[in-house]
């Protein structure tokens, strides 16, 4: 992880990109996976990342992060669209 870091930053500084840029992009992707690993729940998040969560929400807005964008793969299918366990459950037990 390491490597993949120095050339990171190394791809950066010669890309010509602000120092102020490349940490609120950080901020911005470290955010949104941590908020994405706990399914958009901000509670959960800011106590992971050892912050109070009125934090996490302030620096979200901040960086225009929005909860809508963090959990929009994250919503379940329509039922039309799940699968059908019932009928699957109900073949093994005739079996």
């Amino acid at each position: 992880m390491r490597r993949e870091l120095d050339s990171l930053v190394t791809q950066m500084h010669s890309s010509g990109i602000r120092y102020e840029d490349a940490v609120r992009e950080f901020k911005r992707q470290y955010l949104r996976e941590v908020l994405v690993a706990n399914r958009g729940n901000q509670c959960k998040a800011a106590d992971e990342l050892g912050i109070h969560r009125n934090t996490l929400s302030r620096t979200m807005a901040e960086l225009g992060l929005s909860l809508a964008e963090v959990r929009t793969g994250l919503k379940r299918p329509p039922r039309s669209e799940r699968p059908v366990y019932g009928a699957v459950r109900q073949g093994f037990r005739q079996g």
